[in-house]
């Protein structure tokens, strides 16, 4: 148990430097997240390709593809597709406005769970998830007023929330019957191949500019697909196999604390560390300790 949760809180600390690098990288966000997912599965071929195994890597690589069916791979590249989404829109948001704004508005992650988990997985409303929910609503509230010059990335944000709590809740029943690594490879490949197709359609509304990276977006896409993609990824698919979902997606309110932290001192982001802010950061803390204890008690008793 104590091993499941020190995993949850390093993929969340990891997780807090994506939205850093995603105001660093100077592509499009559609773009960036096709050459996000398509080294990523990349890399993910290659290693369970060659990587030596106790069976030998060829050998269990061939074995994996043949175990898994067409209506198989569908439902993981379905569920890489909703992951796609989510990544496109959170970077428009911190894109439209700043790495604060779109870090903040993923905490709304834990109240769209508390919302479609009952209502996808068929089990009673949680009158107490959706309270602590409420907690996270009232922290960002304080932090930033919703500040009219960040309406479009907040609008944005909170698509992008929503769309990763659809992914976490299928990622938790998807996940349940594939190895994580083989599982993680269909979901990039999914995700990749549907955004290849969206990216024309994306293009006619929204230009996406240069189609490649230049100078030190080599570097950032580099950690951005090694840790903060396959390793993060398999470290979540780990943990919802352990953990409710709406646990994990309400301890990923933790995760605007480390992006602010990186993007005060990385882009000048200082100006909301007034009062408000310090009680909007205190509430999403304590909605995030207030689940855990919780959920270790139900657990223990």
């Amino acid at each position: 148990m104590k091993k499941d949760y020190f995993l949850l809180h390093l993929s969340v600390f990891i997780a807090g430097f994506t939205g850093v690098l995603g105001r660093l990288i100077t592509l499009d966000s559609a773009i960036l997240v096709w050459w996000r997912m398509a080294a990523a599965a990349v890399i993910m071929f290659l290693y369970l390709r060659f990587i030596p195994t106790r069976r030998g890597a060829a050998d269990a690589f061939d074995a994996s593809l043949q175990r898994y069916k067409f209506g198989d791979v569908l439902q993981m590249g379905g569920v890489g597709m909703l992951l796609c989404l989510h990544w496109v829109f959170f970077y428009a948001s911190i894109k439209a406005s700043n790495v604060s704004i779109g870090v903040v508005c993923f905490s709304l992650v834990g109240f769209f769970t508390a919302l479609f988990e009952p209502i996808i997985n068929k089990h009673r409303f949680s009158g107490r998830e959706f309270l602590f929910s409420l907690l996270t609503i009232l922290g960002i509230y304080l932090i930033f007023h919703f500040d009219s010059r960040y309406r479009l990335g907040i609008v944005l944000g909170v698509v992008s929330s929503a769309l990763y709590a659809l992914f976490a809740i299928a990622n938790q029943r998807v996940g349940k019957h594939y190895e994580a690594k083989n599982m993680l490879l269909w979901e990039m490949v999914g995700g990749l191949i549907g955004l290849t197709c969206l990216i024309p359609l994306y293009n006619m509304f929204i230009p996406v500019g240069r189609l490649y990276p230049v100078g030190m977006d080599y570097a950032y896409l580099a950690f951005m697909v090694v840790i903060c993609t396959i390793g993060l990824c398999l470290l979540q698919i780990i943990v919802l196999q352990k953990i409710p979902a709406f646990t994990v997606n309400l301890t990923y309110n933790l995760e605007p604390v480390y992006s602010i932290i990186l993007s005060m001192f990385i882009f000048s982001e200082y100006k909301e560390l007034n009062f408000s802010f310090c009680i909007g950061i205190a509430l999403i803390i304590l909605s995030v300790l207030l689940q855990t204890y919780y959920e270790i008690k139900k657990r223990n008793a």
